[in-house]
């Protein structure tokens, strides 16, 4: 058993070169490396702004990760160039590149089965990009590609919450709201792989336009960080009750502001987060009586509201199940450590794909 430490030449070549790149990558010097014969993987979470990497073990170990920026590169030939530099620095830490088992991928509008990104509106690449293809020539390793809520589902799967689950329902409560759904222990992409899109199913008809998609009344619209918001702004606009969130600019009024004053009793931001849990509720009670999970796992942002959003959420689902699921379907937080979160899932598509 070799430990990182017994490495350090090869760290302080990259911390070097790193800093000649203005790039700080992250060590693990406490895991243990098992030298060439260890299976590793990697994982890298493309998002809108900026992209996370790295290098992961079996058991979900983070040993090596680093980030960089999206929106720098408008061509996605150099996007891959400089990740390619990045993730190199690490590959030689972990022993080389017959170490990696393959790399994973979560990115919005990912196809698992394309290996294609197509028409992601927050990403600088428009149109269709094949990603898989052009990183497994770049790398000359198997790239396997999903939109990045599919990733969580697996990452939650292997690693979280959901270990030894076969039947739950992921869902990320972010800027956006994104789902997984596992059934029979098999991940659902559906006949051209972008199935699950809860956060785009209508809840309310008629309802509040998404700036996004151009259609009314979506669960996203309503019980994401953006959706908290907006209902916010509805709220003080249409009411005169008097409120902490009437003295916070509009341009800083977020979902964590709505937070702190409702854990300072305010009534109004306590409807907001009542009517959040409501909507929220309602769409789980629907995605539990079309699946039948054993559970369904939040995770994101929102979900730091702790009983504010999930009380809410567990009544109005509860409610609106017919009796043979009631009392059934557990509502989780997920396990996972945020910061490690993304690239855990996206590194699992790895595991999953060579079960």
């Amino acid at each position: 058993m070799l430990r990182f430490q017994h490495r350090i030449d090869f760290q302080k070549i990259a911390v070097n070169w790193a800093a000649n790149q203005n790039w700080s990558p992250t060590f693990n010097h406490t895991t243990e490396l098992m030298g060439a014969n260890q299976p590793l993987a990697i994982g890298i979470d493309i998002g809108g702004t900026g992209t996370k990497f790295g290098i992961v073990d079996r058991d979900g170990n983070v040993l090596f990760s680093g980030e960089m920026s999206t929106r720098k590169h408008k061509e996605i030939d150099l996007f891959i160039n400089e990740l390619y530099e990045h993730l190199m620095v690490l590959i030689n830490n972990a022993g080389g590149i017959g170490t990696i088992s393959g790399i994973g991928v979560g990115a919005p509008n990912g196809n698992y089965y394309s290996g294609t990104i197509e028409y992601a509106p927050n990403l600088p690449w428009k149109g269709i990009i094949p990603l898989a293809k052009l990183m497994s020539d770049k790398f000359r390793l198997p790239v396997t590609l999903t939109n990045d809520a599919n990733a969580a589902a697996i990452g939650e799967m292997m690693y979280g919450a959901a270990k030894g689950m076969k039947d739950f329902i992921m869902i990320t409560l972010g800027t956006g709201v994104g789902s997984g759904i596992v059934a029979n222990g098999q991940l659902i992409y559906g006949h051209d792989g972008f199935a699950g899109e809860l956060g785009h199913t209508i809840v309310i008809p008629d309802g509040r336009m998404h700036e996004g998609t151009g259609k009314k009344g979506s669960l996203e619209s309503y019980a994401s960080a953006t959706g908290v918001r907006l209902t916010t702004l509805e709220v003080l606009e249409n009411s005169t009750e008097p409120s902490l969130l009437r003295a916070v600019d509009k341009e800083t009024l977020d979902s964590k502001v709505v937070y702190d004053a409702a854990i300072k009793g305010d009534k109004l931001a306590l409807e907001i987060f009542e009517f959040t849990g409501k909507i929220l509720g309602l769409a789980l009670a629907n995605a539990v009586m079309f699946s039948s999970p054993e559970a369904i796992i939040l995770f994101g942002g929102l979900t730091k509201s702790g009983d504010l959003i999930l009380k809410p959420t567990r009544k109005h689902m509860e409610e609106n199940l017919i009796q043979v699921f009631q009392n059934k379907v557990k509502i989780l937080v997920s396990h996972l450590k945020e910061s490690d979160a993304a690239i855990l899932g996206a590194s699992a598509l790895v595991w999953e794909k060579n079960r």
